[in-house]
């Protein structure tokens, strides 16, 4: 069984370390515990290992957050997985910040890059991992918000909320969504 786990988040260095690359940081996070390396490939960096007889494919679309979908749907369609084995981990603002949760489907509650993926692929029906990034910004400065450098006492926390994440996406690949989301979620 293949899956594929896309983390959202924005290219160069200038967004390495924002709060709107959380998807991007938890993947090079399961790659490193994994002795795996990224490379360059057709519209996203790209990485893959086994886990537990299941083939993973970590993608970071290089295609900025706001066309995420070109990539992801690029690697569905050429790894032939099907949309109910693909995970998105993607920021919410919606939620405080640290709080993970995993949903089978939904909508793109005003994400951009969701919002994309959801163009492109013809729909909602797939999962994602939120992680939140709270709502400590001024009225009309969300963009700056999820644009900034985590603060110092959020990157104090960062590891341990970034462990979680990678349980939910294990779990995820090797239990299913619907297990994962109940084993995961009442914590």
């Amino acid at each position: 069984m293949k899956y594929l786990i896309a983390g959202l988040g924005n290219i160069g260095k200038e967004y390495e370390l924002t709060r709107h690359n959380i998807g991007f940081l938890i993947l090079d996070q399961i790659a490193d515990e994994n002795g795996i390396n990224f490379k360059v490939d057709r519209l996203a960096e790209k990485a893959e290992f086994k886990l537990k007889g299941r083939q993973i494919h970590l993608i970071k679309p290089t295609t900025y957050m706001n066309l995420s979908g070109k990539a992801i749907n690029y690697w569905l369609q050429q790894l032939k997985i099907p949309k109910e084995n693909l995970l998105v981990i993607v920021d919410d603002i919606a939620l405080p910040f640290g709080k993970l949760r995993l949903k089978a489907k939904g909508s793109s509650a005003g994400h951009n890059g969701l919002k994309n993926i959801e163009e492109v692929t013809g729909g909602a029906n797939y999962a994602r991992l939120k992680f939140g990034l709270g709502d400590n910004y001024s009225k009309g400065r969300q963009v700056d918000f999820v644009l900034s450098n985590f603060s110092a006492q959020e990157i104090e926390a960062l590891p341990l909320l970034m462990d979680k994440a990678k349980e939910y996406v294990y779990s995820f690949s090797t239990q299913g969504v619907a297990r994962a989301m109940n084993l995961l979620n009442e914590n």
